[in-house]
């Protein structure tokens, strides 16, 4: 089934000016993101990746270009028309942002008042969303009552609540443990399946991007280096900007090791089984593993290992013969430091 895309972001730019010094913060930035996508905006600290996000719900107005949401511009709205096309777009933030002295559903009803819904609704759909995210018991807990993976949750039910079109992640898991990271992930890959919902994930971790996202863009020095689906990034960074997120130590050229090496991109294709092991025992040769990055998410292996080849080019061939039949990402890298 074709996707519309709900956001279009044509020549984006935005320039901060002080007293003293003027910053450009983002500079022609295009993108376009469809419907139903679950799209990863990466980059490290500075990028400017924060800034964009602000800039597709108009908290800061772009100093250039255009930002489309649904077919409508955002610049030819008044505040009165902003707010409401805000409401399509629920918001969560690395910090939780929820009110103190609010208890769960109240912190979740909070923007169903301010929209003037009828409490008794309001009341409703807080529940229906606290059965969504799994905390139905913890309705009556105030947030320090809750831990962060909890209070994420109660974040992400707030930000659903008004039926948003559109869901915009600001480092969500950044302030979370692994495990609770990985949990909260789960739950937003479900909410865009069964709900629909496009989403958009700021974010400097390019785990969080493999593990959940269709789509990336990566962001380096104010503009977007490089994007497209994750499957086609990860396997073959075309960037220096992309090769440092992606590559092990964020170079594949620091030292010769003096032998031919050979990546694999474990995509979720494959089932997560001990490759290496049967391709060593079918092919009859040992290999060095000389860097690996693996997580199993739902029985399905994800993440890259670097291996070293052996010396005699059958062997070699034979191997990454073997590797690229069981539906495996492979390229050979030469000069790669593990």
């Amino acid at each position: 089934m074709d996707s519309k895309p709900v956001i279009n972001i044509e020549g984006l730019t935005k320039i901060f000016s002080g007293k003293t010094n003027v910053v450009k913060a983002l500079e022609n930035v295009n993108l376009t993101i469809n419907q139903g996508d679950i799209f990863g905006i990466i980059g490290m600290s500075g990028a400017g990746k924060s800034t964009l996000v602000r800039c597709i719900n108009y908290l800061e107005k772009p100093t250039g270009g255009r930002v489309v949401i649904d077919g409508v511009d955002l610049a030819g709205l008044s505040e009165k028309e902003l707010r409401k096309v805000r409401q399509s777009m629920g918001m969560i933030f690395q910090q939780f942002n929820l009110l103190m002295q609010r208890t769960a559903i109240e912190n979740i009803t909070f923007p169903l008042e301010v929209s003037g819904i009828d409490k008794k609704d309001a009341h409703k759909r807080a529940k229906e969303l606290l059965e969504l995210v799994d905390l139905a018991d913890k309705a009556e807990a105030y947030p320090s009552q809750l831990s962060g993976g909890q209070k994420q949750r109660i974040a992400i039910a707030r930000a659903l609540a008004t039926n948003p079109k559109v869901l915009l992640c600001d480092e969500a898991t950044s302030a979370l443990d692994p495990n609770t990271t990985k949990a909260i992930l789960s739950l937003l890959k479900d909410i865009n399946s069964r709900l629909g919902i496009t989403i958009v994930i700021i974010t400097h971790e390019m785990s969080v991007v493999e593990q959940i996202c269709s789509h990336v863009a990566i962001i380096d020095k104010s503009g977007i280096a490089e994007q497209g689906k994750v499957s086609e990034v990860f396997a073959h960074p075309k960037t220096n900007a992309a090769q440092r997120l992606v590559f092990p130590n964020g170079n594949r050229n620091e030292k010769n090791i003096g032998s031919r090496c050979c990546r694999i991109v474990f995509d979720g294709s494959s089932s997560y089984e001990p490759v290496v092991a049967t391709m060593i025992l079918d092919c009859g040769a040992p290999v060095n593993i000389m860097f690996a990055d693996m997580r199993d998410i739902d029985g399905k292996a994800y993440g890259q290992m670097v291996i070293q080849l052996p010396d005699d080019e059958l062997i070699s061939q034979k191997i990454i013969h073997y590797l690229k039949e069981r539906n495996l990402a492979v390229e050979e890298v030469l000069d790669h430091v593990g």
